[in-house]
């Protein structure tokens, strides 16, 4: 048996191995027909370490930057091949491959970084984060009240980017000696104003529904994924009265850690496809696309699990229903917008019909969504989540020239 288990440890590393190289030969050869990047060109920085796995934490950022890019030129560092290549093909950035340390001391030569933004807690950070005379920034791949949020590397940065009044409360109950006040700055979601893009399906009288489970959790206190223990029933009962319309957007690490996971995923996108083959008219939609917009702004309610995707459908103030986990060792805070939102308990998922009904036409309901959605994202009018963003960008800019001239 262990002989068994080592050889499928070998085929996986083979594989990896393989993928490796096929990425580092095509984005050389992208490189390549790009040519070399403007010198002294780029103030401001996003620092990415991952591979093309993780890519979901920098797509949500792709609007935010390409229109900050419009004022102050933004270069992403990403140090590994897979990674580097997917954000040429697809976040319309400027990109520079630095996968050693050397290539970032070649990029900090040649261009005035002054500000580099993180969008996670990847621990090769800490090689970018040597280099003094430059603020480095967190600002996350996301808004919740996940334990990830609270984590004390939030000591590590110059200061933070967050969404508004909850996370700072949130980080000054968490965290010992932490200035809120002097190393966060609230800019609320600046993706909320590029909620844009066409549903591949032609909107009708039926109820659309967005159901964005999220994955198992690398450990037992962050089991919030629900697709193995909801997720199932509640497809199968929406399908099947003929009036809903299911988005099914899961995590794209659904299945890593645990199979089951990924197993009962692949039930849900089959019982879709079926459904779609029985009545091509019900357009059910399995949602893989790279970047968020109508997805989170048109359908009608939301079931998410514990994740950001609770809080990027708050910032719409439209339905929301947040899955209970089942694992006892999950870690739920219950301070926040989860001490009033609408719990949906696994129990519940072959009545779902009936709860979404309820939930969708409660008036109450919804007025307690403004209410959070102003307390976690302030200002959620069009256009001011950006103004926020930018005026910390300038506001750190303005900071580094003033420490340059010292």
């Amino acid at each position: 048996m262990q002989l068994a288990k080592d050889a499928k440890r070998a085929v996986r590393l083979a594989k990896r191995v393989l993928k490796g190289r096929r990425a580092y030969f095509d984005l050389r050869a992208r490189l390549q027909e790009r040519g070399p990047l403007p010198e002294q060109h780029f103030r401001v920085g996003v620092y990415f370490a991952d591979s093309d796995v993780n890519i979901y934490q920098m797509r949500q950022w792709y609007a935010p930057l390409k229109e900050l890019s419009k004022r102050w030129p933004v270069l992403v560092l990403a140090r590994n091949a897979a990674g580097a290549r997917q954000l040429m093909q697809e976040s319309g950035l400027d990109v520079a491959f630095v996968q050693k340390v050397t290539d970032i001391e070649r990029v900090i030569e040649e261009q005035p970084l002054e500000v580099v933004l993180y969008v996670n807690q990847n621990t090769r950070n800490f090689q970018m984060m040597r280099y003094g005379q430059r603020w480095h920034v967190f600002i996350n791949h996301g808004e919740s009240d996940k334990m990830y949020m609270t984590s004390n590397q939030y000591k590590t940065y110059d200061c933070a980017l967050v969404a508004g009044d909850a996370a700072r409360s949130r980080l000054s109950k968490a965290l010992w000696d932490y200035d809120v006040d002097r190393r966060t700055i609230p800019i609320g979601r600046p993706q909320a104003d590029h909620l844009t893009g066409t549903p591949p399906f032609v909107p009708d009288d039926r109820t659309v529904v967005l159901y964005a489970p999220t994955w198992e959790g690398d450990r037992p206190a962050a089991c919030y994924g629900s697709v193995a223990t909801h997720g199932e029933r509640l497809v199968r009962e929406l399908i099947a009265t003929g009036r809903h319309r299911v988005v099914y957007r899961p995590h794209p690490r659904s299945g890593v850690v645990d199979a089951e996971f990924g197993a009962a995923n692949a039930r849900v996108i089959e019982m879709l496809e079926e459904a779609n083959r029985q009545d091509p008219a019900a357009q059910h939609v399995y949602d893989t696309s790279p970047t968020l917009g109508w997805q989170l702004s048109l359908p009608d309610v939301a079931i998410c699990d514990i994740s950001a995707m609770v809080y990027d459908r708050l910032a719409t103030g439209k339905p929301l229903m947040v899955t209970r986990p089942v694992a006892p060792e999950a870690e739920v805070d219950e301070g926040g917008y989860l001490s009033v939102c609408e719990w949906l308990d696994a129990d519940q998922a072959g009545d779902i019909v009936s709860v979404l009904d309820r939930v969708i036409g409660d008036e109450a309901a919804r007025e307690r969504l403004g209410t959070w959605s102003q307390h976690y994202f302030g200002d959620t009018s069009p256009g001011a989540p950006t103004r926020r963003f930018h005026e910390a960008i300038e506001g750190l800019l303005a900071k580094a020239e003033e420490w340059r001239s010292r």
